[in-house]
């Protein structure tokens, strides 16, 4: 049987890159993790890791050792975790991770209330986009995730979206809530937002619905998923967007909008964190963005984790549109 510890350590050697880094996020000794990594080897008879000039990597067989680990890994933690929160060893703390974005606007709010709720609850909170913030949530490093997900990907079932019962009068149990996207991880629905269409508030036309309207201009785009996103919208407009900038800072965004230096698309969210004086939007036709708190593992749920999507839910409201 695989030594747990062992199955530990490729993970954090994954994880973090190199031996010395994770000896540093373990607390061990360099030769002990070292130790550790030749061990395994010798339990699988896999050749787990090689050296990559002064540094190593993980073989094909290494990273898939250790991404079945960091699953096991993470339902032993969430299972530890959970417990001690009900028998008092974690009282009250909450780890959660969220994209920018929301922590600038959902996380504050959601945090002030409850704090005011329940002012023993220990609220950590970590920047993750999407699928770092699910792979901390898998190794249970965090409790909850708050991710977001463009409706195209994919994103809540046909029907009721996520987080509501089909049925209005069938109440809002959070056990029933959740919808289970994969084995082992539920999700709620928080947001349901618009995507904008940005453009300089100097453009000589107002911002159009209609993205074919900017085959031609330069554009700024964002993170791997906004891009990909946008690729596809702008695919079905009929035309490649010519990139000039890639930035994730949806600041940086609007201030190059602003100085005409580009056009981009931002959701609300981004919006409601911070809006630049110098741009203009519109929502885009059949452009949606889903924001979601996602747990692992089982319910049910510890009482502070259910109070926390509560609240979160209740912190997305939407204020009013950005404009």
């Amino acid at each position: 049987m695989l030594d747990v510890t062992r199955l530990r350590v490729l993970v954090a050697v994954e994880r973090y890159g190199s031996v010395t880094a994770a000896a540093r996020e373990l607390n061990y000794a360099q030769p002990s993790v070292s130790h550790h990594l030749a061990r395994l080897e010798a339990e699988t008879g896999i050749k787990l890791i090689q050296r990559a000039g002064r540094g190593i990597r993980l073989t094909d067989a290494g990273r898939l050792l250790a991404e079945r680990a960091a699953e096991v890994i993470g339902r032993l933690d969430a299972a530890e975790n959970e417990l001690a929160a009900y028998i008092g060893l974690r009282a009250g703390r909450l780890r959660l991770a969220a994209f920018p974005s929301a922590l600038g606007t959902i996380l504050p709010v959601a945090g002030a209330v409850l704090r005011g709720q329940q002012p023993s609850v220990d609220l950590r909170l970590t920047e993750a986009e999407p699928p770092e913030a699910l792979r901390m949530l898998r190794a249970g490093y965090i409790d909850v995730a708050v991710i977001f997900r463009y409706v195209p990907d994919g994103a809540g079932p046909p029907g009721p979206m996520a987080g509501q019962s089909p049925d209005p009068a069938a109440g809002t149990d959070d056990e029933d809530d959740a919808i289970d996207i994969t084995e082992g991880l539920r999700e709620w629905m928080l947001l349901d937002e618009p995507v904008h269409m940005v453009v300089s508030a100097h453009a000589s036309d107002p911002p159009a619905p209609d993205l074919s309207r900017y085959a031609r201009h330069r554009w700024i785009a964002g993170c791997d998923r906004c891009r990909v996103n946008l690729l596809r919208q702008c695919a079905v407009a009929g035309f490649v967007p010519k990139v000039a900038f890639t930035t994730d800072d949806y600041v940086a965004v609007q201030a190059l909008v602003a100085a005409d230096l580009g056009v981009s698309t931002l959701p609300a969210l981004c919006l409601r964190a911070v809006r630049h004086p110098g741009i203009t939007t519109v929502p885009l036709a059949g452009a949606r963005r889903h924001v979601l708190a996602v747990r692992y593992g089982d319910p049910p749920d510890p009482p502070a984790v259910t109070t926390l999507i509560e609240v979160l839910r209740r912190a997305a409201e939407p204020v009013g549109p950005p404009d």
